[in-house]
């Protein structure tokens, strides 16, 4: 190669142990599970999958428990994010520690924690009962609510990091105009601050959904095996019945619902080049 083709080269160079290990660990992965799901040049697995109720439902609760999640982070993690931005450093360094520290934590001893606290004898419903608010436990375990639940509390982090991102980048001098014409903090908010933190709302949300579809770990110990996700169901087929092509037909079939998922956002969140 000459010395010309070298130097166009060597800017891409220092990326080049990083692609390996992305072919390596990732892209050969992929390709290999693609080849098990169409094993004999068939598409009957794919057919299996989308096309017998059970599995159907089971991407339908995958969907609806994604979204609700989302939802939730986003009504719980807009205010904090938004919070975090406009207070003052002290208050915005605790609120930091907060909502990173479970980040350092691991999702398996996070999840037991909430074993614990959600559990018939658990520390919720025993500080309920003691306190004479209930008598009999409220079923928080090994269902749709221990599920939705621990998975807010371990995606809440990624839907407040971009919204304090996205308030952190507003100019302050737009808020200090409409102020000095009389706006309320209301109308402030409704008209400059939620419009232009919609990318950040919808980084978030993209976020939160994504990690959502393919979560394992919470809904598989939260959900007691009563709330089945679609990573649940994969690794059921893999672990119990040994079925790696129609495992490999779900996994591709949820690898194509999250890029679909991820495409729509861009359309949503793709901005206009500056003029």
């Amino acid at each position: 190669m000459s010395s010309s083709g070298w130097a166009k080269a060597w800017p891409a160079l220092p990326a080049l142990p990083a692609l390996v290990l992305l072919f390596a660990f990732f892209l050969f992965p992929v390709v290999r599970m693609l080849g098990f799901s169409l094993e004999g040049g068939s598409l009957d697995w794919y057919a299996k999958a989308l096309g017998e109720g059970l599995y159907l439902r089971v991407f339908w609760n995958t969907f609806e428990i994604a979204l609700l999640v989302t939802l939730f982070c986003l009504v719980l993690g807009y205010p904090l994010g938004f919070l975090m931005a406009t207070t003052t450093p002290l208050w915005a360094t605790l609120g930091f520690i907060f909502v990173l520290l479970p980040l350092w934590t691991s999702v398996l001893v996070r999840t037991y924690a909430w074993m614990v606290l959600l559990g018939r004898n658990g520390v919720f419903n025993r500080t309920l009962i003691d306190a004479g608010i209930i008598t009999d436990p409220l079923p928080l375990l090994h269902n749709f609510t221990g599920v939705l639940i621990g998975m807010v509390h371990v995606l809440l982090p990624y839907m407040v990091l971009p919204v304090y991102g996205a308030v952190r980048r507003l100019d302050p001098a737009i808020v200090a105009a409409a102020e000095g014409l009389g706006a309320s903090n209301w109308r402030i908010f409704w008209r400059i601050y939620l419009p232009l933190t919609l990318n950040g709302i919808f980084a978030g949300a993209v976020i939160v959904f994504v990690l959502s579809l393919g979560f394992f770990i919470t809904p598989a110990l939260l959900g007691g095996g009563r709330v089945i996700m679609i990573a649940v169901l994969i690794e059921q087929q893999v672990r119990e019945t040994l079925n790696w092509p129609f495992a490999a037909a779900l996994s591709a079939v949820l690898l194509v619902a999250t890029f679909a998922v991820y495409a729509l956002a861009q359309r949503f969140t793709r901005t206009e080049p500056a003029t």
